[in-house]
């Protein structure tokens, strides 16, 4: 079976791949898929646009505010403490905040993104505290 004739007219997936990458060959496909590129690849200009929206007052993205609303059932104190102990703040300024929640009815805590204002109201809630996220403007 190791004839020249014989082997030579096999077909096999290799032989077959080999007859069709002869030079002729090669130059038709070359010549089909340089056509399919010119015309199946449109020109695409980019997009040039001008913002002409106001950005927001601090220059950065809209964010979301932390509010702590007044409740009959919390001490003062104890609402100082919780600020201290969630924000970290200082004492003066835990007491400014407990002061306005206590006079005005509510404190607009902090503004973060909304992933931490969310975190931040859920801390609040879990000292029994009542307090909200709104989105600011």
């Amino acid at each position: 079976m190791s004839g020249g004739g014989f082997e030579s007219e096999r077909t096999t997936p290799d032989r077959v791949s080999v007859a069709c990458h002869t030079p002729l060959d090669k130059r038709r496909l070359l010549f089909y898929f340089s056509a399919m590129v010119e015309t199946a690849t449109p020109e695409i200009l980019p997009d040039i646009r001008r913002e002409t929206e106001d950005k927001p007052r601090s220059g950065l993205d809209p964010g979301y505010l932390v509010i702590c609303w007044n409740d009959p059932v919390n001490y003062m104190e104890y609402v100082t403490h919780v600020f201290r102990t969630i924000f970290g703040w200082p004492r003066k300024k835990a007491e400014f905040h407990m002061r306005q929640v206590h006079e005005q009815g509510k404190s607009v805590l902090t503004r973060e993104s909304m992933e931490k204002a969310e975190h931040h109201v859920h801390e609040l809630q879990k000292y029994s505290l009542h307090a909200t996220m709104e989105r600011d403007q």
